[in-house]
């Protein structure tokens, strides 16, 4: 088989008024057959094997035995009518190239139901099942009528189409509805009868019927199909090289689209051999694209994203070779990992007759998406490439992704759920919707299908799920957020990064911040006042979505300490190095207080609402404790106080009546003085603001009376359940620092006169 002659350059397009973006698609590999010397791009020849299927006496069963056969990566069952179809199951399983390891049954689609008029076959759904070296296959009729006559299985090996270069696979223009750039040349192809294609001739052939087990032998066949004519890719890339329709032919025209048009890897790049489908394009008939027709190849989901042009290759391989049709019968194909490749021929901005779905190719392009989705769900990034190209396509003829069409029935027919028409019915299906909708099949798959309406608003917009989710800068109290000045917005949405044309950041209901659709936050600097902040989100389609407005306070005053920072003596335990005491303070803010936060002598952060905390301190040691208030939008105040704890043993004070030395570790300094005796007293002078009363007690302790600079303040009773010592049972502060003296008196309480005092404790 010659390989035939190609072309390959890469031109910029530069057009007056038109604005884009020229995308150039890597893609890497070595030479191969099919390819030019110097691994420069060309077509990628495949080549098929096909054995006969046993037929069981009755017509109903059909198989063949586990074989060893030639390596292969894509499969299908044909038969010799092309309008008859298996009404039962066909199963495959293969046998994966150098592990030998056999797959789990397949199950194939009896009928591609995609209606290509002079087809030579019928056939199966190819199905992608990797590099094989054998295969087993079992076809069950159910009892139902005979199967078709001339049952086979093809096999078909795609070829190595990597190849390395530059190609140009996208120009995209920009969001305003610029016009796409048209062909310097008139895009290839003359509108014709569909179906004018002629029996397969596949480069191996393998006949009869071998016995189970048997390797399959093949015997070369010679091509049939003439060798093109050779032309060179139009400037603008948006098809494969063609053979030149005749100066005759009217081309349909390639109108702007109200969508930017996403990349597409064009034939060329996944590795077309344009000499097995020579035969001139045809366009739809009204010239006008009314809906989108979306198909699952039904086959396995395990291909890798580098196999992608391999699936494309072999399907076409399928379709010309060996089903006989004139060219891949899908518009577009979409892998798994999102790449978009150019189906059948004729410009993928022109309105090209496929063959995808019976009864409705005269008004309809076909997306197909590699992979079989009955109970998987296609990856976002296949359904976002589908959404794109639906959007692209729909937008050259005014018609809504979200909306409904109306396509007249170009012959009888019968859909999934059993809705049946005659031919020229007309009928109103969504623009976007599938196989199954037009054809009995479960095309797309039930997974597929199910996410058939995100796949509609994403094209069609507007941006869906669309969240603001936090508004960043300062603080929240409640609802409302408080800043100095300047905020970050965050946000989320559900439609993809790829069909939203920019997000829009509103303050007051006016858009101050614009960003790319793939963005997910803004920034903004606020004058001073309450506003409210949303997001506004542009679909490509110009449709847009606002989330809730946000509260958003913006202030500069800074907290105050309406009380300042104060100490004072507490009850409790006493020890040189902790005596307790209490801080207290109260701060106050003109928006919103978030805490106040102790920096020294320790660290702690208390609400805006606490007003006091209990602490210790280290007696004789100057301490100066530290608060900062911190509003919600960051402004801060701070404040301080200054305290020593002074302990003044029992030993400093000015006695009167009998008292006796206690000594034991458990007091202050070893030692305590204790009195029975009716007004003995103890007396104290200092200088400060706050004195605690330090004393042992026990269940047998008295009572005293307390004196503060001669006047009774209390009478405290010392009597405890258990035995306590060091403990600052009274305590009295003064708003500032100041000569006090303390006295104590015994009052001599029947039964239980004892008082034990270890001192007191004062603070300056």
């Amino acid at each position: 088989m010659r390989t035939p002659r190609h072309f390959w350059k890469t031109t910029a397009v530069v057009a007056a008024g038109l604005s884009g973006a020229l995308v150039l698609q890597a893609v890497t590999g070595q030479d191969s057959p099919g390819s030019a010397a110097g691994g420069a791009p060309g077509p990628v020849s495949s080549k098929a094997e096909t054995t006969a299927l046993q037929v069981s006496g009755d017509g109903t069963t059909a198989s063949l035995g586990k074989r060893d056969t030639a390596p292969f990566s894509m499969l299908g069952v044909t038969w010799s009518d092309p309008a008859a179809r298996v009404g039962g199951t066909v199963e495959v399983r293969t046998r994966a190239a150098g592990t030998g390891n056999w797959s789990r049954w397949l199950t194939l689609d009896g009928d591609s139901g995609q209606g290509e008029n002079g087809a030579a076959r019928g056939g199966t759904e190819p199905a992608w099942v990797g590099p094989s070296d054998g295969v087993e296959v079992r076809v069950d009729g159910k009892d139902a009528a005979p199967l078709p006559q001339g049952l086979r299985l093809d096999m078909v090996d795609p070829g190595s189409g990597e190849v390395t270069a530059l190609e140009p696979a996208a120009y995209t223009v920009d969001e305003t509805g610029t016009p796409e750039p048209t062909p310097t040349e008139p895009a290839p192809g003359t509108p014709t009868d569909p179906g004018t294609g002629t029996e397969p001739q596949p480069d191996v052939t393998v006949t009869g019927t071998p016995a189970s087990g048997t390797p399959a032998t093949p015997t070369p066949a010679e091509p049939t199909e003439p060798e093109p004519p050779v032309t060179e890719p139009s400037d603008s890339a948006t098809s494969s090289p063609t053979a030149s329709p005749s100066p005759s032919v009217s081309v349909p025209a390639a109108p702007p689209s109200t969508a930017p048009r996403p990349p597409v890897t064009s034939r060329a790049t996944w590795g077309a051999d344009e000499s097995i489908s020579p035969e001139e394009p045809s366009y739809l008939p009204g010239g006008r694209i009314k809906a989108v027709v979306v198909h699952h190849t039904a086959e396995s989901n395990d291909y890798t994203c580098a196999q992608g042009p391999a699936v494309v290759r072999g399907i076409y391989a399928y379709h010309v070779k060996q089903l006989g049709w004139k060219d891949l019968g899908y518009n577009f194909m979409v892998d798994k990992c999102g790449t978009v490749y150019e189906g059948r021929k004729g410009g993928v901005d022109r309105p090209v007759m496929g063959a995808h779905a019976y009864g409705f190719n005269s008004e309809t392009t076909g997306i197909s998406v590699l992979g079989t989705y009955t109970s998987t769900a296609p990856s976002t990034a296949a359904m976002t490439s589908v959404a794109r190209i639906a959007a692209w396509k729909l937008g050259q003829y005014g018609v809504s992704p979200t909306g409904t069409a109306t396509l007249t029935a170009g012959d009888s027919g019968r859909s999934y759920t059993g809705r049946t028409w005659a031919k020229g019915d007309r009928l109103t299906l969504p623009a976007i919707h599938g196989h199954r909708d037009g054809y009995n099949t479960q095309c797309p798959g039930d997974a597929f299908y199910n996410k058939l309406a995100t796949v509609r608003t994403w094209a069609g917009g507007p941006v869906s799920g669309l969240t603001l989710k936090s508004v960043t800068g300062g603080g929240t109290s409640g609802t409302t957020t408080y800043t100095k000045a300047g905020i970050t917005v965050n946000w989320s949405a559900t439609t993809p990064a790829a069909l939203v044309a920019k997000y829009e950041l509103l303050v007051d209901g006016k858009a101050v911040t614009t960003t790319a659709g793939t963005a997910t936050s803004a920034k903004a600097t606020l004058t001073a006042g309450t506003h409210k902040v949303a997001v506004r989100a542009v679909h490509q389609s110009g449709t847009t979505t606002t989330t809730a407005a946000a509260t958003v306070v913006a202030e500069t005053a800074a907290p105050t300490f309406t009380t300042k920072p104060n100490l004072s003596l507490r009850t409790g335990t006493v020890n040189t190095a902790a005596v307790p005491l209490t801080l207290k303070w109260k701060a106050t803010d003109g928006a919103a207080l978030k805490e106040v936060r102790l920096t020294a002598p320790t660290a702690k952060t208390y609400g805006p609402t606490v007003t006091g905390a209990n602490h210790t301190a280290r007696s004789g040691a100057a301490t100066t404790w530290s608060l900062t208030a911190r509003d919600q939008a960051g402004n801060t105040a701070s404040a301080s106080v200054a305290g020593t704890p002074v302990i003044l043993q029992e030993s400093s004070a000015t006695r009167s009546g009998t008292w006796t030395t206690k000594s034991s570790t458990s007091y202050l300094g070893g030692k305590s003085y204790s009195s029975s005796a009716k007004n003995a007293s103890l007396s104290w002078t200092f200088t400060g603001r706050s004195v605690a009363w330090v004393v042992s007690r026990a269940a047998t302790s008295g009572q005293a009376h307390i004196y503060v600079d001669g006047t009774k303040a209390a009478t405290v009773d010392l009597k405890s359940a258990t035995t306590k010592y060091r403990d600052a049972i009274w305590t009295k502060t003064w708003s500032s620092s100041a000569r006090h003296t303390i006295k104590i008196v015994v009052v001599g309480t029947s039964g239980r006169p004892a008082v034990t005092t270890d001192g007191i404790v004062h603070l300056k």
